[in-house]
């Protein structure tokens, strides 16, 4: 009989790292360049919004509330971003500045949390 043909020595680094740390890395780049082209659009549109004399009101509000999380982009590299207009109605621009908050947060945390229940295994009793 011969003997049978000597395997390959495995090497000690599998390929499962080097590609995970490539798709981590890709997709930290994806989110700074969101996050970098985010914040330009706002630094441009938060000029042209601003220069407007009339008080803000509900809409406003609203409008400011739900786009208010997008303003981390500028803050982060160090711009003065206003995230609540000075110059406001009261409790009216005050109430649909936190119904948009709210409403942003519901819709990213309940999409967030919906897709992770999805992952998760459910027990069966």
């Amino acid at each position: 009989m011969t003997p049978a043909p000597a395997l390959p020595a495995e090497s000690s680094e599998s390929p499962a790292p080097r590609g995970l740390l490539s798709r981590l890395l890709r997709r930290l780049v994806g989110i700074l360049i969101a996050g970098i082209i985010i914040g330009s659009i706002l630094h441009f549109v938060a000029r042209r919004v601003h220069d407007s004399s009339a008080p803000n009101g509900f809409k406003a509000g609203l409008l400011h509330g739900a786009l208010m999380p997008l303003a981390l982009p500028n803050l982060a590299v160090g711009d003065d971003v206003t995230i609540y207009a000075p110059s406001n109605t009261g409790r009216r621009y005050k109430l649909g500045y936190t119904l948009g908050v709210n409403g942003c947060g519901l819709l990213f945390f309940g999409l967030f949390f919906w897709r992770l229940g999805r992952w998760t295994p459910r027990r069966r009793e």
